[in-house]
C-alpha cells in the first residue's frame, strides 16, 4: 500500500503539471511544469521525501527501460536525421558543453555559499 500511496502523489503531481500545460499558453513540457511544481512541493515540505523516496529511486531504475520505444522508434526517421546529422551533432556538443559549464559554476555556487555559511 505504501508504494501505491507514493506513486498516487507522483502521478498526481504529474497530472497537474499536464493542466498547468494545457491551460497556460507557454511553449513548456507539461513534465517541466510537473517537475517544477515536485520541486516546489519538496522545498516548502508539503511533500516530504520519504513520501515518494521509494518509488521514485525504483522509477530512475527502470528510466532506461522507458527510452527504449523512442530510441526504436528513431529507426523510422533514419533517413531524415541523417540528412542533418552534422547540424545534430554540432547543436549535441554545443548545448552539452553550456549545460556542463552552467552546471560546474552553480555546484561552484552552492559550494562557496555552504562554506561561507560554516565561517559566517
Amino acid at each position: 500500500m505504501k508504494y501505491i500511496h507514493q506513486f498516487l502523489i507522483i502521478i498526481t503531481i504529474s497530472f497537474m503539471g499536464e493542466l498547468l500545460s494545457i491551460l497556460l499558453p507557454l511553449p513548456i513540457p507539461a513534465s517541466v511544469y510537473g517537475l517544477i511544481i515536485m520541486l516546489i512541493c519538496l522545498f516548502t515540505k508539503i511533500i516530504k521525501l520519504n513520501q515518494i523516496e521509494d518509488v521514485a529511486n525504483w522509477l530512475i531504475i527502470i528510466m532506461p527501460l522507458l527510452f527504449v520505444p523512442s530510441a526504436v522508434s528513431l529507426i523510422n526517421v533514419a533517413d531524415t536525421l541523417l540528412q542533418d546529422i552534422l547540424i545534430i551533432s554540432v547543436i549535441t556538443l554545443v548545448s552539452t558543453i553550456i549545460v556542463m559549464v552552467v552546471t560546474g559554476k552553480i555546484a561552484q555556487l552552492i559550494i562557496e555559499r555552504k562554506e561561507q555559511n560554516k565561517n559566517g
